[in-house]
């Protein structure tokens, strides 16, 4: 606790067992304040350490130019000005002609042009603070200190400031200004001894901003170089200066306080705010996106009801009785004890701001962090305090400390005890309240997303009254940083001459089908494509009847298992047995799949072709315990179906699943109809596609790479590959593009090439940004090279390389009633935007492949970064589109490339393959480990390096390369 020193702060009236920290800023508590921006190394950034920080062994790092603003939309030629690859810096270049095909419709677009640029000189200047390593939360109080807008902020100056080491004004400075902040005497309150809080901010000019670059760079008359990029950079927080100081910020959206909230559960709220970003586009021009929101927040409550909401429990008695330590192993007690899974959930309030109520009223100005809990409760932790009648120090409990101090009888003197960032300030969890506008950082679960869903989805009509809102918010007419630089903005959408692409015939076993642009369509009266290879013998079904309210007995069963089987045998599925083998599942899951497997075995004498799973909820442990066993074990396909759907024996759902069942089983559901066996191919190619799926926030567990490749002619069936690929790394490593990519090549070449290799490869990426297209090109398609001529030395296939992403906030708004609409005003499937809104140069596009089911359609953005092949953008756009209609179990038109979309979900399905012991329990989100009593939540942790690879599929009926995954 401290002691005379600690108690002395704390009698300054600020509440607690000790001092007040100042105030957060606007930008939020754990917003953009604390994750300081970075500016090139000549504009005073230092070299960076590698994480672990041993100069020894790790390199130090350079500070990356583009590393100026991380929240900026450049270009992918932007992020080779560090010349990390030897390398031009211009990526694919835009073909000449656009498409052609289809019909040309007018749509607006969430993008507004930037009409004006600042018509004065701005200039730039270096701010350092201090040493240059106080925290952001100081910085931004010497920065609004009254010596230092007494020294520069005279009117008519402008300054704008990064939060960090950069600033700019209209004001000319000498080279040099020096300013001394003494914070004690501006508070007005009397300096420690020996501690003086006097600050010194030293202000360099640097050079003035040249926006006509901007423009030359626009209409091409120079390349993107640092004087573009220094350019936007200032335009972005000119544009986000107004709206900061107003607002939560939290990167690019900014939320308002008073908003109507959400409730999502679990001490968790939502509520609505707006997007902003500008970026460079095609037309010679800057565009301002602007979307709607939506922010998930810590509710504002006491901070105990907090606490057993998150952790589910039923009340601070209950709570408390669970953050008691447990056995660290029931066997052997002699290892002592450990923090119980309740207490290690409280890490998440980490850094969460609160403030106190127990002086009687709560002072909400004077905001505390959490640095991190105490297991042990207020009647426990004993600190000293000087008694003021004999001038003495005495040992006092917390608890004892607020019923002398304030009167105060603590209600839950047993709950764990909340220790703030300030050294030596603690506070009882009842005393606490969580302060509002506080970003919930972490992967919400089943229920919480599911309400969220419900908040966020909205048809374009809401959306866009959400937008108008929005730029209500941002006021730019009225902002008067931008009046004072001369920035305008229309206040209008623009508008587009986009294209509905013609939409293709789809070809089942024996019949096709024309879906118009309704992008629907059902499997009544129609047979797959092809069926499941080997005929369907060997099959059992195991039922968890371990849920005392949803069992499913013996008729219902057998009634399912005939119409499920009359269903499959409709769509053209060869069923040799119906009569599958049936057991009782015992409740471990593992156990289960052992006893399916055999049972089937026995009964069939041979290998099981398909076991099926019915289970009585969505436990997604249960699920991954299931697919680990089927998988890994045993090598076997496998099918999971809820009892609820099971005793519904609904047509739809059974259609459904048989398109699973039969991907299983080797069968197609369906292609598009074209002149060609091949389709879209006129020469042998493969389309590969990948993705890297990491852990949500505070898990443990390793980013999943995962690799697909078609395995027919005309790019409907994939297998895929998947390994553990470090730990938030988005670039797939050498080894893994190597291990994934060569095997799955072999089997190409066996089963479809007829021992030749492909002529074309297709590679689709999923989930990388601008920064990473050149790590794309350099790494991973370099690896894949090298791949192919350890086959064949002479072997040069042309690859076509293609960035798709949906991380992005570019909205369709087709006029209601027109043919690029459909019935919610969502564009129709095939629109296809090329222009206006997409690159000055590079070769990318807007397309909406899809038919959207709720909310507001999301276009996906396809950035070809390399086309060796020279493809017609007819054909291969319109390749991409008909190639969405060939997901293998959907009735519709999917929205996303499915070599992507099936990277997406192998990667997902393959954490089953994690090679940790069920006792581990599940791993969707834990918190991290532990530190040790004596080190500080606040002090730098060494990150994991290496992950663990994952358990071998099982390949003796070759799952591997089939859709195991699916």
């Amino acid at each position: 606790m401290g002691g005379a020193q600690k108690k002395r702060r704390q009698d300054k009236g600020h509440g607690g067992a000790g001092g007040a920290s100042s105030k957060p800023p606007p930008g939020g508590l754990d917003g953009p304040a604390s994750q300081p921006s970075q500016s090139p190394s000549d504009h005073g950034l230092a070299p960076a350490l590698h994480p672990s920080g041993d100069p020894a062994r790790d390199p130090v790092e350079k500070a990356k130019l583009t590393d100026i603003n991380r929240r900026l939309d450049l270009p992918g030629m932007a992020y080779n000005l560090d010349r990390m690859y030897d390398m031009p810096t211009e990526l694919m270049a835009r073909p000449k002609n656009g498409n052609t095909t289809g019909k040309e419709v007018t749509i607006d677009v969430n993008s507004f042009n930037v009409l004006q640029y600042p018509t004065k000189t701005v200039f730039q200047y270096d701010v350092q603070v201090g040493s240059g390593k106080e925290k952001r939360g100081l910085i931004k109080k010497i920065w609004n200190s009254a010596a230092v807008k007494a020294k520069l902020f005279t009117p008519g100056s402008g300054w704008i400031f990064d939060g960090n080491k950069i600033a700019w004004s209209l004001r000319q400075l000498p080279n040099e200004t020096t300013i001394q902040v003494d914070l004690d005497a501006e508070d007005k309150i009397t300096p420690r001894a020996g501690r003086e809080n006097k600050h010194r901010v030293t202000v360099r000019k640097t050079n003035a901003v040249n926006l006509v670059a901007v423009d030359s760079y626009l209409r091409g008359q120079m390349s993107f170089d640092t004087t573009v990029l220094e350019a936007i950079n200032f335009l972005d927080h000119l544009m986000r200066q107004f709206p900061s100081e107003n607002y939560t910020q939290i990167k690019r959206s900014f939320f308002a306080r008073g908003e109507a909230r959400f409730n999502l559960g679990k001490g968790i709220e939502a509520f609505k705010g707006v997007y902003q970003s500008i970026r460079a586009c095609q037309g010679g021009r800057l565009g301002v996106n602007v979307d709607v929101a939506n922010g998930t927040f810590w509710t504002e409550s006491i901070m105990t009801t907090t606490a057993c909401n998150l952790t589910n429990s039923n009340n601070p008695h209950d709570l408390s009785t669970k953050c008691e330590k447990v056995l660290r192993d029931k066997v052997n007690p002699n290892l002592g004890l450990e923090e119980s899974p309740t207490f290690k959930q409280l890490r998440r309030l980490r850094k969460v701001g609160f403030y106190a109520k127990h002086r009687g009223s709560a002072e909400k100005h004077k905001t505390w962090i959490i640095d991190r809990f105490l297991n042990e409760g207020a009647r426990q932790h004993v600190f000293k305090v000087k008694n003021k009648q004999t001038g003495k120090d005495e040992e006092l409990t917390i608890e004892g400390y607020f019923k002398r101090r304030y009167n105060i009888t603590l209600e839950y003197p047993h709950l764990p005890l909340v220790q703030t960032t300030k050294k030596g300030v603690i506070f009882p969890m009842e005393c606490c309240v969580i302060a509002e506008n506080q970003r919930y950082p972490f992967k919400l679960d089943e229920f919480q997303t599911a309400n969220m869903i419900k908040f966020a989805v909205s048809r374009p009509k809401e959306r866009l009254a959400a937008i108008n809102h929005g730029l209500g918010m941002l006021k730019w007419a009225e902002d008067p940083m931008f009046q004072e630089y001369g920035l305008k903005i229309s206040g209008n959408m623009t508008q587009t001459k986009a294209r509905v692409l013609p939409n293709p015939q789809i070809q089942f076993g024996g019949s096709t089908h024309n879906p118009g642009i309704s992008g629907r369509w059902d499997l009544k009266g129609k047979k797959f494509l092809a069926p499941n290879i080997v005929p369907l013998q060997a099959w059992g079904v195991a039922v968890f009847n371990t849920s005392r309210r949803i069992t499913l007995d013996k008729p219902q069963l057998d009634n399912f298992i005939r119409e499920f089987v009359k269903v499959y045998q409709g769509h053209g599925g060869i069923v040799k047995t119906t009569n599958p083998a049936v057991i009782i599942a015992p409740a471990d899951p593992a156990q289960a799949v052992e006893a399916l497997f055999n049972e089937t075995g026995n009964r069939f004498n041979m290998r099981p072709q398909m076991l099926v799973f019915m289970v009585p909820d969505k436990a997604a442990f249960h699920y991954a315990r299931i697919k680990k066993s089927a998988d890994c074990r045993y090598g076997i396909p496998s099918q999971v179906m809820q009892i609820q759907q099971v005793q519904k024996i609904n047509a739809q759902y059974m259609s459904n699943v048989c398109m699973k069942f039969n991907a299983k089983l080797g069968g197609t559901t369906a292609r598009v109809v074209h002149k060609s066996p091949t389709g879209h191919f006129k020469v042998p190619s493969i389309i590969i596609g990948a993705d890297v799926s990491h852990a949500s926030p505070g898990a443990e567990q390793p980013s999943m790479a995962a690799i697909t490749m078609s395995m027919d002619k005309f790019g409907g069936r994939y297998a895929a590959a998947c390994e553990t690929n470090g730990f938030r790394v988005e670039i797939i490593t050498t080894t893994n593009v190597e291990n994934m990519v060569m095997p799955l090549l072999i089997h190409w070449a066996k089963t479809v090439g007829g021992g030749n290799l492909p002529q074309h490869i297709y590679y689709f990426r999923d989930g990388v940004s601008e920064g990473q297209y050149q790590h794309v090109l350099q790494q991973e398609v370099r690896d894949m090279r090298n791949v192919f001529k350890r086959w064949n030395p002479k072997w040069e296939p042309k690859f076509i390389v293609v960035v798709a992403s949906k991380r992005h906030h570019i909205r369709f708004f087709p006029k209601a009633g027109t043919p690029a609409a459909d019935k919610n005003s969502n564009p129709v499937p095939g629109t296809l935007v090329e222009k206006d809104i997409t690159h000055p140069f590079e070769y990318d596009f807007y397309l909406n492949s899809h038919s959207a089911i709720q909310g507001t359609a999301r276009p996906v953005h396809y950035h070809v970064l390399m086309d060796e092949a020279k493809l017609p953008p007819n054909e291969f756009q319109n390749m991409i589109y008909e190639q969405c209609y060939q997901y293998m179990r959907s009735t519709t038109p999917v929205s996303l490339h499915p070599a992507v979309y099936y990277a997406h979900l192998a990667s997902n399905r393959a954490r089953s393959h994690e090679n940790v012991p069920a006792s581990s329990g599940p791993r969707t989100g834990p918190p991290p480990k532990p530190k040790s009593p004596e080190k500080s939540a606040t002090d730098p942790e060494k990150p994991p390096t290496e992950s663990v690879p994952l358990l071998q599929i099982e390949n003796t009926l070759h799952l591997r390369e089939g859709m195991w995954y699916i």
